[in-house]
């Protein structure tokens, strides 16, 4: 089986969101042809989308071109809407919630929809995520941080303790990365700043104490390869051990202590990346992940786990599909 754990939809349309929850400078969607979008924010242009966003049948067709049984449809982060007041990102995450679980219903099995939440809010994260759970979602999608707030933070913690009490996996995924001059060229804030942001985050987790904090039993997953985590655990170590009055934190344990706490997609490109995260992290901690429908993600899907011989075929089976399914509860 191939299961694709990190895709994304965009709803073909959704009501106006200052009308229905408040605020201004909303995304909302200009829709140029039949096949072909613009996602705006206000006035500005954010990303070009076509079918393979919004419509069934072809994102089925492009899954079985590639053999990809199983998809994973998560939220795109631009309507996370952490920064926004609590009340306007329960209303938020309420219409693109119902919304992907039209989607998902139009394949059901193929498409496997995950919910996002009002972080920013724990209480309420946590509410949305329970009727999320009871309609259908399998599982959560959230942004690496809330605003300078990261992962360790005590209300994100004790949402993800939530999550491990209600046995909902969560998804990472890295957004609202740093601009600037040096950032905006590029596309240097995808290039470099997602796996800084991601990194990061892993991190946090670990050194502010989260693993500690929360049960084993907690299944969450940082996309992109977990970002530069793998290439620098050594360093993180080696701070650990020289420079603990500094770097420990709250952490009980050095970082690599923790390295089968979590797992990470193979959305790394490269079968010389993809074999230091599975020595790094473990056979069982990598699994399938594409980043459809977007262009820097990966077609076909696959690509770097079929190229990449140092796998056995057991261990290539687990990272197409067996760690998935395992991560998935299923």
């Amino acid at each position: 089986m191939r299961v694709d754990v990190h895709t994304h939809l965009v709803p073909l349309g959704w009501p106006d969101l200052a009308a229905e929850c408040g605020g201004t400078g909303w995304p909302w969607l200009r829709v140029d042809s039949e096949r072909a979008a613009m996602i705006m924010v206000g006035s500005t242009e954010f990303r070009p989308i076509g079918p393979s966003a919004w419509d069934a049948p072809t994102r089925l067709e492009d899954m079985d071109a590639d053999g990809v049984d199983v998809q994973v449809i998560s939220p795109t982060p631009v309507f996370f809407s952490y920064d926004r007041p609590a009340a306007q990102a329960v209303k938020v995450a309420r219409i693109f919630n119902d919304l992907t679980l039209k989607l998902a219903a139009e394949a059901p099995g193929r498409l496997v929809p995950f919910c996002q939440v009002p972080l920013q809010d724990p209480d309420a994260a946590c509410a949305e995520l329970d009727r999320c759970l009871a309609n259908g979602h399998v599982g959560v999608e959230i942004g690496n941080h809330v605003g300078e707030r990261d992962l360790d933070d005590p209300g994100i913690v004790s949402f993800l303790q939530h999550c491990a009490a209600v046995d909902a996996p969560v998804f990472v995924h890295p957004w609202d990365m740093p601009a600037g001059p040096r950032l905006d060229r590029w596309m240097a804030r995808w290039l470099t700043g997602m796996p800084a942001e991601t990194h990061l985050s892993i991190v946090a987790m670990i050194l502010g104490g989260v693993f500690d904090a929360v049960p084993p039993s907690l299944r969450i997953c940082f996309a992109h390869g977990g970002g530069s985590f793998a290439f620098w655990l050594g360093r993180a170590e080696n701070a650990w051990h020289r420079r603990g009055d500094v770097v420990r934190g709250r952490a009980a344990h050095p970082p690599s202590h923790y390295a089968d706490r979590f797992s990470v997609d193979s959305v790394v490109f490269d079968p010389a990346a993809l074999r230091l995260l599975v020595e790094t992290l473990g056979e069982d901690r990598v699994m399938l992940g594409s980043d459809y429908p977007y262009p820097l993600g990966e077609r076909p899907v696959g690509a770097v786990v079929d190229r990449a011989g140092f796998l056995s075929e057991a261990q290539r089976a687990k990272l197409l599909g067996g760690n998935a399914l395992r991560f998935l509860g299923r």
